[in-house]
């Protein structure tokens, strides 16, 4: 004897071996030997043979009209045979029976199932809901099957192409767009990336990270709601000093200015002057929502995004010509020894003699026209505005704060590979098209102007950070453990040793334009000036305070997404050098090595590493002539073939804790998108 029954969903047939009272012992056509609850088994027969049975029932099965079943079918719970009898005839056949089981179980929207072999016919408004839904699923389905057509095809259809960017890389995968882009990458064996490329969904590399970037960053756009910058109500009394501040040509948030008194009295005071905008900017306002939002201002060759709509930081950067806001750390050294002697926080406002741009006067101001008083330029060479003497005191002492930190850190700085600088001709700081011409140009890490005001900084930032701690007015501080590999670079909410600079607290507090951490640290800052002892009870946030974690957190996770977008940028420009030059081979020098791996390379007149093809072991340190390979714009990638190796040097016995931490910021492989063609076609769609 043989039987039919139900097994997880599925009907199962068998010959019987031995019944109990409970189960029944069923061996299935493949020789298996199963054991099935009595209640399971739905129909018992001698013949025909089960594969007979079945194969006969699934084609009797779909000649079954639904609607007339339906009409039928008892309004109670029935049974399959029930059904059969009232279908076929009073003498249904063990065929009927059975056909009319499987075309009960495939209708649920005409059946419910009431339990084993039993259902209940739905009700007319539920059977037109589904038989809706089912069609609108086949539309949509045609729909997909179409789109898929148009990509294979080489053409990509609007509603993709609006979707481009989530389709990529934060996809909802039971979406018709996202399906059709997987269906047509299956169809033509093509990588997704690659084939909306062909299909002209990506039609301009550079907008293609721009409006990545975008939408992974400003989703709701870089635009500000137009909100009036609130003037400081305080009445501020007027520094004694000239100010002058040192930056680029391209800078409009000038956060920071210098100044120099004394000199010649044996005592000469610096002055560090910090614009001012948490004055006016209240924590939980409309325009410090705006900066904890952006939390940075974001920056790539040609553009940048603010982080403070621009009529704000006009308001309160330090423009010449103007006495600012400012909080000022005035700190006085021995003119002779430079030895530090006091320090004072003042909240006042300054004048800010000259807006100096050192892109304009590198040159100018060398080390030599620093050192030696009788050094002159050619006739017709415009010195900057502040005074020699001033200047020269400062490279003076900012090379003793850096000695000083050197003995601290146990190793000197090293300054090894130059600053690069990008310039878009034609571009006047509107968004770049991506096609613009574009020049590169170095700049040494270390030089005159650069170190006067990096050492003023970290004087700056060191000093307050160990003052708010020391009054008990928590901040935020960025620390460093050890120099030791591995050792990274934390934020945090209290004032710990930061071993790579070589300072015992650092708290970010010299750009409260430019970074949130700042602005934050500002806030407290001016707290300690204005209340000393008592200002952890007056300052915005209190010790253990969760905001100011939250804020770290945020911070992080914004901050290493707007430099990997730069050092991005930056690489897309330097592809773009490449090409427009017609450069197809340079010098590099070989900075890591890898296993089994091809190793890295640095090329050594532009901010460019690389993999390196090569048919032997290459040292790290080697010099090499390469042939450059061809330019991926989307994914940046780029690969040199060894010509030959022009010095060959391999550091064996150097300690690697002394070498200089190599960063491969302008590094990009292939990009990693979230579009599975591997994703199992049958899980997808019963998801959907």
């Amino acid at each position: 004897m043989y039987a039919l029954f139900e097994d997880a969903g599925k009907f199962q047939t068998g010959r019987i071996l031995s019944e109990a009272e409970s189960s029944a012992q069923i061996e299935l056509e493949s020789g298996k030997r199963v054991k099935v609850k009595a209640a399971h088994v739905l129909i018992k027969f001698d013949k025909p043979t089960p594969a007979d049975l079945m194969r006969e029932a699934q084609a009797l099965s779909a000649t079954i009209e639904l609607d007339l079943a339906w009409e039928f079918a008892p309004e109670d719970e029935f049974g399959f045979a029930d059904l059969a009898r009232e279908y076929f005839s009073a003498q249904a056949t063990l065929t009927e029976q059975t056909a009319a089981l499987l075309r009960l179980f495939e209708a649920p929207h005409y059946f419910r199932r009431a339990g084993k072999g039993r259902f209940k016919k739905a009700s007319a408004e539920v059977i037109q809901q589904a038989l809706a839904g089912i069609e609108k699923k086949k539309q949509l389905q045609a729909q997909i099957e179409a789109w898929a057509a148009e990509l294979a095809q080489g053409t990509c259809p609007a509603p993709i192409q609006t979707q481009l960017y989530k389709i990529l890389f934060k996809p909802d995968k039971n979406a018709p767009e996202y399906k059709a882009v997987v269906d047509a990458a299956r169809a033509t064996q093509t990588a997704p990336l690659a084939l909306l490329q062909r299909a002209g969904a990506i039609t301009s590399a550079y907008q293609f990270h721009w409006q990545r970037f975008l939408f992974d960053n400003f989703p709701k756009g870089t635009g500000f709601p137009a909100l009036q910058a609130p003037s400081i109500a305080d009445e501020l009394p007027l520094s004694t000093t000239q100010a002058y501040s040192i930056d680029d040509s391209q800078t409009t948030e000038i956060d920071d200015a210098l100044s120099v008194q004394g000199l010649g009295t044996g005592t000469v005071t610096l002055g560090i002057h910090i614009a001012a905008p948490a004055l006016a900017l209240k924590p939980g306002s409309p325009i410090d929502q705006l900066g904890r939002n952006r939390l940075s201002t974001v920056y790539m060759p040609g553009y940048k995004i603010t982080m403070l709509p621009d009529d704000v930081v006009q308001t309160y950067t330090l423009q010449e010509g103007r006495d600012c806001p400012a909080v000022s750390l005035y700190v006085t050294f021995d003119e002779a020894t430079l030895t530090q002697q006091t320090t004072e926080t003042r909240v006042e406002r300054v004048a800010i003699a000259a807006n100096l741009r050192h892109d304009q006067l590198d040159a100018i101001v060398t080390e030599a026209w620093l050192k030696d008083s009788s050094f002159s330029h050619d006739a017709g060479v415009q010195e900057p505005a502040m005074p020699r003497e001033q200047l020269a005191f400062l490279f003076r002492l900012a090379q003793h704060l850096k000695a000083q930190r050197e003995v601290v850190r146990g190793k000197p700085e090293t300054f090894n590979r130059p600053d690069y600088n990008f310039r878009l001709v034609g571009n006047e700081g509107t968004e770049p098209q991506g096609f613009e011409q574009v020049q590169i140009t170095t700049r040494q890490r270390g030089a005159p102007l650069d170190l006067m005001v990096a050492e003023a900084m970290i004087l700056a930032n060191s000093t307050w950070g160990s003052w708010m701690a020391d009054l008990g007015v928590p901040g935020i501080y960025r620390s460093q453990a050890s120099l030791l590999p591995g050792v990274k670079v934390r934020m945090g909410t209290k004032a710990l040793p930061h071993a790579g600079i070589g300072v015992p607290s650092y708290a970010w507090s010299t750009s409260p334009l430019r970074r949130y951490t700042d602005l934050v640290n500002q806030w407290q800052i001016i707290a300690c000036a204005k209340h000393g002892s008592t200002a952890a009870l007056a300052a915005p946030f209190k010790p253990k305070d969760a905001e100011l974690f939250s804020i770290i957190s945020a911070f992080d996770g914004a901050y290493s997404a707007y430099n990997g977008y730069q050092s991005g940028m930056e690489r897309f420009w330097t592809l773009q050098y490449l090409k427009q030059n017609n450069i197809t081979e340079l010098t590099a020098t070989v900075f890591k090595t890898f296993p089994g791996h091809p190793p890295m390379a640095r090329a050594d007149t532009l901010p460019l590493v690389f993999p390196v093809m090569s048919a032997g072991d290459v040292p790290r340190g080697a010099r090499l002539q390469v042939r450059l390979s061809d330019i991926d714009d989307i994914t940046l990638d780029i690969t040199g073939h060894l010509l030959s190796v022009l010095d060959a040097h391999d550091p064996v016995g150097t300690d690697a804790s002394e070498a200089p931490e190599e960063d491969d910021d302008s590094a990009a492989g292939p990009i990693a998108i979230a579009v599975d063609v591997n994703e199992d076609p049958i899980k997808e769609a019963t998801v959907s």
